[in-house]
């Protein structure tokens, strides 16, 4: 019988009461033996408890919280060591962004699932596809969270049973040191269960609203919670016109409200980002409370656009601000919201960051409209100097026309350097004709290091890139129908897809086995021995994929 091993902790941490959530989530394994019905082999029980180590949402939020602060802290000493993730719309998404990581990259180690509100929206709701606007079903985000953590258990049953049918094998045949192989492997597996950071939008109503969410999200597994500063029922996507924020104290009761839900679960790691969409955000809904000169609601009243009038020129019904002496009337549009003045943007950024971190946030997001280290970092360096370990989280989006905006970084740079860019145009870079010259090739460059050089240079510890498995999707079935529906027929498919698979090695070219068909058999000889009748004997298809 193979010695039931937990899978190891994070690096640097120890199997103690500092990282709760990475022994709870062992505490199973741990347990006292129990007796067994005389029907029941305990070698099989062993298996399928190994199998799924995880038996509800709350285990996972606890281990994966733990996993994620041992990273942060990891950051903090070392910059280079920054985690990332991919969007996923659905479990199997998911489940084959952190195979492929593993089988490419030998580890899951800071590597991460982001859950996209945009894609939810525009992939899961009961609607059809919607735009980024809190439209969608709330209870579609803890559905997608315990339906990502299902196929990512599955991937575990999967590969698990596939190095138990293996050791089986070596039994059969004798073969020792291929057993004690296969039993390391088995000892040494690691999950694929990885941390999951969960798009919470603007909460989807009130606080209270906010906190009931929030508690579905993590009993369903998250971890980490990120939500935004916009007015919950204006909310729109980071990357559109018409953002609408709240002044702090609205925002901070939401951020208090998931620190409740994390702790009445027992999730004390839980993780907040707080996100600020104000470097895009010229409204606000209504004129903050102050109680004195200088606190929150009179910093953030500050941006206003305002007029100075009088009590003699103030008409019926306008709003009024006292300022050092003087009447002040916001500006105020037909759709009642109020505008802030011109160019505040990355100054409120900054005062909503350290207002979240100082109320309770662990992690921030500042939504950009563009991928610029230095105008990033500018806004880091202010918030940095309050709360040296500021930590964000980054949107790489697929919003920004990432080409563009480097190729014209580039441009930018040489024209500084007094570099002759004659030969380029500035506003045309993306034309076809400048792949391969040596600007475009700078700007790969940088695109290729962009995720290291803002890791070092402005505090970003996670990157993200929010709904790129919406393209893939679109794209690799552009190419698909393409092909298949046109001269090439049963060629577009075999050449473009799955010739490709069996070339890179992957598992799901045997598609029978990565939906369970083979934990199912083994299932079926647990249950009913020589009597099974099983799917993957000889004349199974998938046979002939090796």
């Amino acid at each position: 019988m193979i010695q039931m091993i937990p899978n190891r902790a994070p690096d640097g941490v120890g199997m103690t009461a500092a990282w709760p959530g990475v022994d709870a989530a062992r505490a199973r394994e741990d347990a006292a033996p129990v007796s067994f019905a005389p029907t029941v082999d305990p070698e099989f029980v062993s298996r399928m408890r190994k199998q799924n180590r995880f038996t509800t949402g709350l285990e996972i939020a606890r281990y994966t919280a733990a996993i994620m602060r041992a990273d942060m802290a990891r950051y903090d000493s070392d910059p280079t060591q920054y985690t990332q993730s991919l969007g996923a719309w659905h479990g199997f998404i998911a489940q084959q962004q952190i195979i492929a990581a593993r089988k490419h990259l030998g580890s899951t180690d800071r590597r991460y699932i982001y859950l996209s509100g945009w894609m939810v929206a525009a992939l899961r709701s009961e609607f059809g596809p919607l735009p980024d606007q809190s439209m969608h079903e709330k209870t579609s985000v803890p559905a997608l969270i315990e339906e990502i953590y299902t196929f990512l258990r599955q991937a575990d049953a999967r590969e698990l049973g596939n190095l138990y049918r293996a050791l089986d094998t070596a039994r059969e045949a004798g073969d020792g040191e291929e057993q004690d192989r296969i039993a390391r492997a088995i000892d040494e597996h690691q999950t694929h269960v990885v941390p999951i950071i969960a798009d919470i939008d603007a909460g989807f109503g009130n606080a209270e609203a906010t906190y009931l969410l929030a508690k579905k999200m993590i009993e369903a597994g998250a971890c980490a919670l990120q939500i935004e500063n916009q007015v919950s029922d204006e909310k729109q996507c980071g990357h559109q016109d018409g953002k609408v924020t709240v002044p702090h104290e609205d925002f901070l009761q939401k951020i208090r409200a998931i620190r409740y839900a994390f702790m009445e679960l027992g999730v004390e790691d839980g993780i907040i980002v707080a996100r600020t969409d104000s470097l895009g955000a010229g409204l606000t809904k209504q004129i903050a409370f102050s109680r004195e000169p200088g606190d929150l609601g009179d910093q953030y009243n500050g941006y206003l656009d305002v007029d100075e009038v009088t009590a003699e020129t103030a008409k019926d019904g306008d709003v009024l601000i006292r300022r050092e002496g003087k009447l002040l009337r916001p500006k105020r549009l037909p759709s009642n919201l109020y505008q802030f003045r011109a160019g505040t943007g990355a100054e409120r950024c900054v005062m909503d960051c350290i207002a979240s971190l100082r109320g309770g946030a662990d992690l921030l997001w500042i939504e950009t409209e563009k991928p610029h280290v230095e105008q990033i970092a500018g806004m880091m360096d202010k918030i940095r100097a309050v709360i040296p370990n500021a930590k964000l989280v980054y949107n790489n989006s697929p919003s920004f026309n990432w080409t563009l905006n480097f190729r014209q970084q580039v441009f930018d740079s040489w024209q500084k350097e007094g570099r002759d860019v004659s030969g380029y145009d500035r506003a045309r870079l993306m034309a076809a004709n400048y792949d391969g010259t040596e600007l475009a090739e700078e700007a790969d460059a940088r695109i290729q290091s962009f995720q290291a050089d803002a890791a070092k240079r402005a505090g970003i510890f996670h990157h993200l890139i929010t709904l790129p498995t919406y393209h893939t999707a679109a794209l690799s079935t552009d190419i698909l129908a393409e092909s298949y529906f046109g001269a090439d027929g049963m060629l577009g498919y075999v050449r473009d897809v799955q010739r490709r698979e069996i070339r890179r090695g992957v598992a799901c070219v045997k598609h029978q086995n990565m939906a369970g068909s083979d934990i199912g058999d083994d299932h079926k000889g647990y249950f009913a021995g020589e009597a099974a009748l099983k799917a993957g004997g000889a004349h199974n298809t998938m046979n002939q994929f090796g």
